[in-house]
């Protein structure tokens, strides 16, 4: 495969990657690439391990987690933004490839954002978030614990 043929596949493919309505036809993708369907569809998987249809429904799928995870569009405003137009097929694809229902997805994602400096609730000891209300010099009667037991 020659350089020429490799940056046509990548440029086609950076074309798959965006979301935009209508979608780019395999018999358009292939013109870009100058290449016949067939061919660009064999050469596509060979370089890049998918279709070119695995690509944009992955791409799209991946978009949709961004989305999601942000939590500022509803479930059905992702589907309509990531370029699918039902929101059935988008749930049920995106709960067979992510492993859970968009909602449920976004729910999470977002429970697991970490603000710097802090820990997720879920990760954070009761015992430590109950230590700050404790006066400094409680730590130094520990330190001053500690000592005097291995004396």
């Amino acid at each position: 495969m020659t350089a020429d043929v490799f940056s046509r596949l990548c440029y086609v493919r950076d074309l798959l990657g965006e979301v935009r309505e209508p979608s780019p036809s395999i018999r358009d993708l292939a013109r870009e690439a100058r290449m016949s369907p067939y061919h660009f569809i064999r050469q596509f998987e060979a370089v890049f391990g998918v279709t070119p249809h695995q690509f944009r429904i992955r791409s799209r799928l991946d978009l949709a987690r961004v989305l999601l995870a942000r939590g500022n569009h509803s479930v059905t405003e992702v589907c309509l933004e990531t370029g699918f137009s039902s929101l059935g097929s988008f749930s049920d694809l995106f709960t067979r490839r992510v492993g859970r229902p968009p909602s449920a997805y976004g729910r999470r994602a977002r429970a697991m954002v970490v603000v710097p400096g802090s820990l997720p609730p879920a990760l954070f000891p009761g015992c430590l978030s109950l230590m700050w209300r404790l006066p400094a010099d409680a730590f130094r009667n520990f330190r001053e614990a500690s000592v005097g037991e291995s004396r």
